[in-house]
């Protein structure tokens, strides 16, 4: 079932974007906390009760960067796995959720330890049931590298990433030229605000030199990662942390069965970060479009448009 864009949406603008205006199908959300081990929480939302009934599949979904459950990317495909039998959570990365976490700290392109820790409590919760995963952009970015750190011990049945980074310097790079500035802005806006929210329970000024005024002159992500992403989460620079997260290195590491689903025009990265197939290990089925935008695989037609992804994860799951 390959991807056909909408006549009217090649655009890889228009794919990306026209998402957004689209009504959404959603589920009874079911709100709770979770602890990490360091203390720390984040907000997980459950497409339905958990432990009303026995559940064959249970799947988690990672957002992309500034995403949470308000993300229509999410909430489409929350309801579609709901409607086909699946207990489906988010996990919202740490401060993502309705109230800004407690530490320091935040989240990044490859905090594995988070997913580790969450996808163990599935594991015990949910003992019987076959566990998925489903990433979006950064969140994509993550997965693959958790999967890679898996290696043959995974506790996932199969997994899906999507409009993945794969080098996240050559990519956050990409945003700061031509239109995409348009996409840098609306991602750095929401990365600020939760950042000044952020600095009024902590002193980033005096350990990161963070202070109100640097924070609102913040130009660019990567400017961003590197003042704040990269230091508080123990990295030299922007360059460290991106070296060191990037999911393409980890590709050849991973033997969960995995969907990889990328369009050639995605606004978000240049072309040269597509990995080849000699970077893919056997487990890996890469699906390349030449349309689709960043998360968007719209088809049908402008005025009946059908969200070609949801079905295409539903159908690889």
């Amino acid at each position: 079932m390959p991807f056909q864009s909408a006549k009217l949406l090649k655009n890889p603008h228009l794919q990306t974007i026209f998402p957004l205006l689209l009504p959404q199908n959603r589920c009874d959300y079911i709100r709770e906390d979770f602890y990490f081990s360091d203390g720390d929480f984040t907000e997980i939302v459950w497409s339905e009760e958990p432990g009303t009934k026995h559940y064959a599949h249970v799947t988690v979904l990672f957002h992309g960067l500034g995403g949470s459950i308000k993300s229509h990317y999410i909430q489409g495909m929350m309801y579609t796995l709901k409607q086909a039998g699946h207990l489906c959570v988010l996990m919202h990365f740490r401060g993502c959720g309705i109230r800004t976490n407690d530490a320091e700290r935040s989240y990044h392109a490859g905090e594995t330890q988070d997913a580790l820790d969450f996808i163990s409590y599935l594991q015990g919760r949910f003992s019987n049931a076959k566990l998925h995963a489903v990433g979006y952009s950064l969140g994509a970015n993550m997965l693959l590298k958790l999967l890679g750190r898996y290696k043959v011990l995974s506790p996932l049945h199969s997994a899906v990433a999507i409009s993945t980074p794969l080098e996240l310097e050559p990519c956050t790079l990409h945003l700061s030229k031509g239109f995409a500035k348009v996409y840098q802005m609306y991602l750095l806006k929401s990365l600020k605000s939760n950042l000044l929210l952020k600095s009024k329970k902590h002193d980033l000024k005096s350990q990161w030199g963070l202070s109100t005024t640097v924070i609102n002159k913040i130009k660019s992500i990567y400017e961003f990662d590197d003042l704040y992403t990269a230091p508080v989460h123990g990295f030299k620079n922007a360059h460290d942390y991106y070296t060191k997260n990037s999911a393409k290195q980890y590709l050849l590491d991973i033997h969960t069965p995995t969907l990889m689903v990328h369009a050639l025009d995605d606004p978000f990265m240049p072309p040269s970060v597509l990995p080849t197939s000699d970077e893919l290990s056997k487990s890996i089925t890469f699906e390349l479009s030449e349309n689709g935008g960043h998360v968007g695989f719209i088809e049908g037609s402008l005025f009946k448009p059908n969200f070609w992804l949801e079905k295409r994860v539903l159908n690889f799951l």
